[in-house]
């Protein structure tokens, strides 16, 4: 039986770091027209514009009413070139599940990628965090975690050097 070319794809993407997921969404609104297209621009709009996003396509759910809101969902099928790409759309999207179909048995990260990938789970969170306490925060307050926020880029950057320099 011949490979599709989608087959194709995913094999070659997933021979070389990438992953095949299945993404479960929901969304809520209170009215019902506006939620199909606004699961349809996730998908076709936001997720297949993403970094890393090799290619996306999903299914809609009809809504259903419950109460005063409709609820709708979506399952996406979504295959990104690593896993860095992934938690990226994890972060921004937040899914209400993941089930990782590719590969079937193990991810091997190198040292080096695993770091990355820390590092930039770690920016994702100090940009939230620093959103969400600015929206919340008095002036001084918001000063008192700016001088905090300095002093730990400066222990990073101390932290690095001494790393290049074999220390």
């Amino acid at each position: 039986m011949k490979k599709s070319d989608v087959d194709v794809v995913t094999e070659e993407n997933v021979r070389n770091g990438g992953l095949l997921v299945k993404m479960y969404f929901d969304m809520q609104h209170k009215d019902k027209d506006k939620l199909k297209p606004l699961m349809v621009d996730l998908v076709n709009n936001r997720l297949m514009k993403e970094k890393g996003v090799v290619y996306c396509y999903g299914a809609v759910a009809e809504p259903i009413e419950n109460k005063d809101t409709f609820i709708t969902n979506a399952r996406v099928t979504v295959l990104v070139q690593n896993f860095t790409a992934l938690v990226n759309i994890v972060f921004n999207y937040a899914p209400a599940g993941i089930e990782i179909i590719k590969p079937e048995k193990s991810v091997e990260f190198k040292v080096a990628e695993l770091q990355g990938i820390l590092i930039d789970l770690s920016q994702i969170s100090v940009g939230y965090s620093k959103y969400i306490l600015e929206k919340v925060l008095t002036p001084e307050e918001k000063q008192d975690i700016a001088k905090s926020l300095e002093s730990r880029a400066e222990l990073g950057k101390k932290m690095l050097e001494k790393k290049d320099n074999g220390e």
